[in-house]
């Protein structure tokens, strides 16, 4: 008989108890230890608070980080119950706040007609994940209270008071023990909060940072709903329709909100929701939606003689260009899937939405004929320009066939081929190019030089770009297309790194690309790879020292503090061709010792409004923001 190792037998079977198995697992819950999943604790808790004002019980929430990175929110919803369950002979409150898959969500006479968040394991999980929580209940004419430590109660569910109100107020203090930081990011709560805002109209929220000396605060409150929504979305923009075209119904079965706006801008941007839950992959409301825009516009176009009859008809994309959307469906049983559990799969939602936008927006352009004009000369621009983009990716295809290889000619491929462990520096300059050539791992390292200013993408087509001789060489070196077309199993290296000057120059240069990237090769920004290179400032050197790299006048400071002035020599690096190969490689391309900065897509919408800002035609909005923000600028020499 084989012997093993270790031995594996009924005592080997772990039996995880109460809350454990999150606190062991949490990435199973919340996605990952990092600052992002921080935030979801914040998230699940005001999740809750959100789901009784959906249910017409709560009409202001309110969050605030309190000194220490504690957090407290507080609604005016009913309160959690305090009765004792029948099944675990504890106050409901404590078994909602310490038992898996507890809670009002699943049925029955709770008022849950429809829920977000986890679904009965939000506050739990919040509670295992925390150092303490500290829950207090108003409601039944009473004031009461329960306090937990790492998902333990430490103190039952107490009354200690008399209350004439109603609602809940949560404070917890997340365990550093599981995260990687404490350190909540304000704007990002901001932002979230804002768009639950938007999405239920009425409801008052409000967050406060007190943990500066002086507060930030922030307080949202939408009457006009997804209107309000699209109108801050395309505050930046021109629009072809001044007002959004709103769409509104509620049959009961499933709820439809959804509102929309046509700019002068040639990138589509639609947001959707279940229940208030971002579905970044969209579904069968999204499916819908596309397939009613695109029969609706077909259909008016031919009819009002816009298309001939030899003309072939719009496609979906000729009709998207241009068009922020906000699509909000409230479904009792929403079944997700996709990799992320954000697509809505059920059928039924897609006849409901298509039904609900050919009638309403068959409506509007019949009553809007010169809005409709507007549009649809704009969609049939996009279709020109499609076909256009067509050939021009034709041309470039049937002119690599013809040449030895499909590569620009200026790439300094890498030797490996297996694109995880490959990585191309785009370069800014010959000289820098040069040595970036010269000091690389030519086994897995690949340069690609990029010389003057490129196309910013913001204020052009597709055809543009394909012909564009600053862009053509990234996209072929990239090797996944653009647009609609691009395919990120196709890409070559698994870090596009972006290596620019540490000056004004640089800045725009990453700026552009950045923009190229987020609006046409999107899925590489979302799946993590790209990345920013980070050359030093400065170099010091000193007889009989080694040279000491400094990457920030911080490090510039310290290391002048540490090294002492006297003797040492200081060379501020204007630009990467001032670094020989060896040095280049040293600081900026050895896996060992470089830093990179990866470049991640927290929020689209946030990324969008941000690159219509900086790229787009409106200069007054630029100017405000580079005034609000210039105190954040460092080493750059302006």
């Amino acid at each position: 008989m084989e012997k093993f190792e270790h031995e594996y037998n009924a005592e080997q079977i772990q039996v995880l108890e109460g809350l454990e198995h999150v606190r062991k697992r949490p990435g199973m819950y919340i996605g990952s230890v990092s600052i992002r999943g921080l935030h979801h604790l914040v998230y699940e808790i005001v999740d809750n608070c959100v789901d009784e004002a959906l249910a017409g019980y709560c009409t202001h929430i309110k969050v605030e980080i309190e000194p220490g990175n504690v957090i407290c929110v507080e609604d005016d919803g009913r309160g959690i119950p305090v009765d004792i369950h029948p099944k675990t002979k504890i106050s409901a409150a404590e078994t909602v706040y310490t038992k898996l898959n507890a809670g009002g969500k699943f049925g029955g006479d709770s008022g849950y007609k429809v829920s977000g968040g986890l679904h009965g394991v939000g506050a739990s999980v919040v509670n295992a994940l925390s150092t303490w929580a500290e829950v207090t209940i108003q409601r039944d004419g009473g004031l009461y209270q329960m306090k937990f430590e790492r998902g333990k109660t430490v103190q039952s569910l107490t009354r200690i008071g008399d209350s004439d109100k109603t609602g809940t107020k949560v404070r917890f203090l997340a365990d550093d023990t599981i995260f990687e930081t404490l350190n909540y990011d304000y704007t990002t709560l901001e932002n979230r909060f804002r768009e639950m805002a938007f999405l239920t109209k009425g409801l008052f929220i409000s967050i406060e940072d007190k943990r500066e000396e002086e507060n930030k605060k922030a307080e949202f409150c939408f009457e006009g709903g997804l209107n309000s929504f699209v109108e801050y979305l395309n505050k930046n923009k021109e629009k072809l329709n001044q007002q959004p075209i709103y769409i509104e119904k509620d049959d009961g079965e499933v709820p439809v909100e959804i509102a929309f706006q046509y700019t002068t801008a040639y990138s589509e941007n639609i947001y959707s929701f279940v229940n208030n839950i971002n579905t970044i992959e969209g579904g069968t409301h999204l499916e819908g939606f596309k397939r009613a825009l695109t029969k609706t516009f077909n259909d008016y176009a031919k009819s009002h003689n816009i298309l001939k009859e030899k003309d072939g008809n719009l496609q979906g994309e000729d009709i998207r260009e241009g068009i922020t959307a906000v699509i909000s469906v409230k479904v009792r049983e929403p079944q997700f899937e996709g990799q992320t559990k954000t697509k809505l799969g059920n059928s039924n939602v897609a006849g409901i939405v298509q039904s609900l936008v050919n009638e309403a927006l068959g409506n509007f352009l019949e009553e809007n004929p010169n809005v409709a004009k507007a549009i649809l000369e704009k969609c049939v621009s996009a279709s020109r320009a499609r076909e256009a983009a067509r050939k021009a990716r034709e041309l470039v295809r049937r002119k690599n066939a013809l040449e030895s290889t499909t590569l620009p000619g200026k790439l300094a491929d890498c030797s490996s081929k297996v694109p995880e462990e490959c990585e191309v520096y785009i370069v800014e300059g010959d000289s820098a190019g040069g040595s970036a050539k010269q000091g690389r791992d030519r086994k897995f390292q690949a340069i690609l030089p990029l010389w003057g200013k490129m196309l910013n993408v913001e204020k052009s087509r597709a055809d543009k770009i394909y012909n564009n001789d600053k862009l053509q060489p990234v996209i072929l070196a990239v090797g996944a297309g653009i647009g609609n077309d691009f395919d990120i199993t196709k890409i070559r290296y698994g870090k596009v790194i972006i290596m620019a000057d540490a000056d004004v120059d640089g800045a725009h240069i990453r700026t552009l690309l950045l923009t190229f990237f987020f609006r046409y090769m999107r899925p590489l920004v979302e799946n993590g790879n790209v990345y920013l290179a980070q050359p030093p400032l400065y170099k010091l050197s000193k007889r009989g020292m080694k040279d000491v790299y400094c990457y920030s006048d911080e490090e510039l400071t310290e290391n002048l503090e540490k090294l002492g002035k006297d003797g040492v020599n200081i060379q501020r690096y204007k630009g990467l061709g001032e670094m020989n190969p060896e040095q280049l490689w040293d600081t900026t391309m050895n896996p060992e010792t470089r830093i990179l900065v990866q470049v991640t897509l927290e929020d689209a919408m946030k990324a969008d409004e941000i690159f219509t800002i900086l790229m787009g035609d409106e200069i007054a909005p630029r100017r405000e923001f580079i005034e609000a923000n210039a105190k954040y600028v460092k080493n750059l020499d302006i």
